[in-house]
């Protein structure tokens, strides 16, 4: 069996610290991987990056709005203060993330992996579609929003 190849950016290599832009908007990513990677501020709006890899990086205040992060794996990400809003995330696996204000108006979660705090915290400023699709209604009802 042949290896499979994979574009993956590393902090410790200078050319791939170079090769990434402040601005990423509308871009096919599919299957990148950003291995401790700080993408803080990064402009992935509209992008496609699905499939692709965030372990232990740093995504704070970047924008991913409207952006394709279906079946994405980001574990232990940071995502506070991120723009998701209308991001799809299905399929994603976000175990050991972090979402503290993060915009997630009309982001879908569906069948995405959370840790229960995450999701909890989460659909307690959740609305409408994303709301449904964090499937907040098996969540405990004193992180359920009032109407």
């Amino acid at each position: 069996m042949l290896p499979v190849p994979v574009s993956a950016l590393y902090p410790s290599d200078p050319v791939s610290v170079e090769g990434l832009k402040a601005d990423l908007h509308g871009q096919n990513l599919q299957k990148q991987e950003y291995v401790k990677y700080d993408v803080s501020g990064v402009d992935f709006s509209g992008a496609n990056l699905e499939g692709s890899f965030f372990s232990v990086s740093d995504a704070r205040n970047a924008n991913f709005s409207g952006a394709n992060l279906d079946n994405v794996i980001a574990y232990a990400t940071h995502f506070e203060n991120a723009d998701l809003s209308n991001a799809s995330l299905r399929n994603a696996d976000l175990l050991k993330s972090f979402f503290d204000g993060a915009e997630i108006d009309g982001a879908d979660f569906s069948d995405a992996n959370l840790d229960q705090s995450q999701q909890r915290a989460l659909c307690a400023r959740a609305t409408g579609s994303t709301f449904d699709s964090l499937a907040c209604g098996s969540v405990s009802d004193s992180y359920v929003p009032s109407v």
